[in-house]
This record gives C-alpha cells, sequence and structure tokens, in this order.
C-alpha cells in the first residue's frame, strides 16, 4: 500500500473516534431519582458553558454544586444567564450523587416566578 493511501485511510479512521472530553464526560446514572431535594439560596457562583452549566449555592448551611442544563436547552426554554447570576436568589429541584453528597443534578430550577424544565 503506498504512503498517501494510507495516511488517507488513517485520516478517516481517526475522524470517525470520538473526542476524549466526550467519554470522559459522567452519565446522570449515578444520581438517587428515587429522592427529588428542592433547594433555595442565593448564587455564589455560576458557570454558563458547555457541556453543561453549573452553579453554587447554599442551603441549610450545605454548600451545594447544581448541574445545569446545556446552555442552547436552558436559552431555548427561558433561562437566561443572568437568571443565574451570583447574588440571585433560585430554587432548585432535583437528584443528589449518589458519590459526591454536595452534587444536585438539577430537573428544574425557579427564579422569580418563572420556573424553568431543565431536562
Amino acid at each position: 500500500m503506498n504512503r498517501l493511501l494510507a495516511s488517507a485511510l488513517f485520516a478517516m479512521a481517526a475522524a470517525g473516534l470520538p473526542a476524549a472530553p466526550a467519554t470522559a464526560h459522567h452519565g446522570w446514572s449515578g444520581y438517587d431519582q428515587s429522592r427529588t431535594v428542592r433547594l433555595s439560596g442565593r448564587v455564589e457562583a455560576s458557570s454558563w458553558g458547555n457541556p453543561h452549566g453549573t452553579l453554587e449555592l447554599t442551603d441549610s448551611g450545605k454548600r451545594w454544586r447544581v448541574i445545569l442544563a446545556p446552555t442552547a436547552r436552558m436559552t431555548t426554554r427561558g433561562l437566561a444567564e443572568g437568571d443565574i447570576a451570583v447574588g440571585r436568589s433560585v430554587r432548585v429541584e432535583g437528584y443528589a450523587s449518589t458519590s459526591d453528597p454536595t452534587e444536585l443534578r438539577a430537573e428544574r430550577i425557579i427564579v422569580g416566578d418563572k420556573t424553568v424544565e431543565l431536562r
């Protein structure tokens, strides 16, 4: 096989491989879906980015890291980046992580009188 053909075949095969970050991203099976957790508090930190947004808040003296939806989904469903800005009061409903007692996967977020379904 000549080098040009071998290079072309290698490039085509490599293009079909998934990217490392995609394979490293966690799935949702690590959350306890048998019990809904409800949190309320002021946003202490937030991130508006992919693969999903996040925020941190303290509820009943415990600081939580909340995993939100991808930004495109949040925008489409009516949640703006400013809605989760530091200092905003939010309520979040979702499922706690089975491996990290301070992490919650949000199913919905309530900002003011607006409820946004995230899943």
